[in-house]
């Protein structure tokens, strides 16, 4: 299921380390002395005080160096540093500030606001959004049909990517074709054989704690595959169902017989949990 994938930068922790958090975590990396040894009081108090400064960047938009080191109680020169390192990790970034009326003689100052990947590391309630969204389509136009419609034309759209993909390669590499194009969208997908045929892996679902309230998802991205593998598919765990990756099992298709014997294998392998 389709997410936006943004680079998290060198520092930043991971989407479920982040779900329920007020505050940027271990934004910077711990430095390590010359022996090897991590600097632990060192690293910790960094990153605390680079917290500080993207929140308040947050709370207060794009600011100044100034700004930010009355803010924060805080020398100059070492908010420049911590600007530096949530640069380098992407966090934040460098603009003009914009000027209100008649400009004064000199260069405006330059102001730091957040990044998309440093706004997503505070907490922003996308999936209570989109589950309230979808509770929304279900309640007033037409129940579960109108989740299952809408779930069918938003992987309609995000397949058109994956068909090329899939029908450019040769039949055998199809799933794996997939796995990548999957991939470039976020999904960390993966092929790999399996008892008369291959199971497509999904190691990452960016939309997972929805899915969980509204199956509907994983089925429309179910029959999706099916259309562009040409041949029944079958899924065998997901991560909304509370398993470590979603599997989809794709038999073995024989072009020089008939493939009944497969297809019906499939249907039989394993639970389909959606």
């Amino acid at each position: 299921m389709q997410g936006t994938v943004r680079r998290s930068g060198r520092g930043l922790p991971g989407p479920e380390e982040l779900r329920n958090n007020g505050v940027v975590k271990n934004v910077g990396e711990a430095r390590e002395t010359p022996t090897g040894t991590p600097q632990e009081e060192l690293a910790t108090g960094e990153r605390s005080t680079r917290n500080r400064v993207a929140r308040s960047i947050l709370d207060h938009g794009p600011s100044t160096v100034a700004e930010l080191a009355g803010r924060l109680g805080l020398t100059q020169a070492a908010v420049r540093r911590h600007l530096d390192a949530l640069a380098a990790d992407e966090v934040v970034e460098a603009r003009e500030q914009r000027v209100y009326g008649a400009r004064t003689r000199g260069r405006p100052a330059k102001v730091f606001a957040l990044t998309d990947c440093g706004r997503d590391a505070f907490d922003q309630s996308y999936d209570k959004l989109a589950a309230d969204a979808l509770r929304y389509i279900q309640e007033r136009f037409g129940g579960d049909e109108a989740v299952v419609a809408f779930a069918r034309a938003r992987i309609a759209a995000q397949a058109e990517g994956y068909r090329q993909a899939v029908e450019s390669a040769a039949p055998e590499e199809r799933t794996e074709a997939l796995a990548k194009a999957l991939s470039a969208d976020g999904y960390a997908a993966t092929a790999r054989s399996a008892p008369v045929g291959e199971q497509l892996c999904q190691h990452h679902c960016p939309v997972a704690h929805v899915a969980e309230k509204f199956p509907q998802l994983c089925e429309a991205e179910t029959e999706i595959f099916s259309q562009l593998l040409g041949t029944h598919v079958q899924r065998l765990a997901t991560i909304a169902h509370g398993d470590g990756v979603c599997t989809t099992f794709i038999p073995k298709i024989s072009h020089s017989t008939d493939h009944t014997t497969d297809i019906a294998s499939a249907s039989t392998a394993g639970r389909n949990p959606a």
